[in-house]
């Protein structure tokens, strides 16, 4: 690896975007690998091998490994509706969704997380639109279906669901 850490590089990149975004009022896409960063970091997440297709993390629970797609959203205004997650890798192979929510600063701000099965359940229940069999769900959705299982405040959510935290 080159003279920078990755989580020196990490903050670098949460910095630089946010500057770009203050003085172009554009955003840059940097927030799907942010989220992965944070996601594997703050719950203690496997990555998955590079190349890996339709996950991005492993997590051991109840002896099993579950393969999680990893998505972010930052939020710059919480008050405009519509607040939408990229679109899911419905044909790919995994277990569960998380779902990385940042503040302006691109700081991760909440985490949650749902089961393939209850993401699906949604979808289909949906208007049988072309974006919901696509995969698109909106991050208010997500949130009403989902768990939340990390905050800023209050870091992992202690309700017995997490197995692979690190001891010590």
């Amino acid at each position: 690896m080159s003279v920078y850490s990755l989580d020196r590089l990490i903050g670098e990149t949460r910095r630089l975007a946010a500057e770009y975004r203050r003085a172009t009022g554009k955003t840059l896409p940097v927030t799907a690998e942010l989220a992965i960063q944070d996601a594997i970091r703050l719950l203690r997440l496997e990555p998955a091998p590079p190349g890996t297709v339709g996950h991005d993390a492993i997590r051991l629970r109840a002896g099993r490994r579950e393969r999680l797609q990893i998505k972010g959203r930052a939020i710059f205004d919480e008050n405009k509706p519509g607040h939408r997650i990229g679109q899911l890798k419905v044909e790919q192979d995994w277990d569960a969704l998380i779902l990385v929510l940042m503040d302006e600063q691109y700081e991760p701000c909440e985490i949650y997380e749902a089961d393939r099965d209850t993401i699906f359940e949604h979808l289909n229940e949906g208007d049988g639109s072309q974006r919901n069999r696509k995969g698109a769900m909106s991050v208010a959705r997500f949130k009403i279906i989902g768990n939340r299982v990390w905050t800023r405040e209050g870091g992992l959510e202690d309700d017995g669901y997490w197995d692979n935290r690190a001891s010590g």
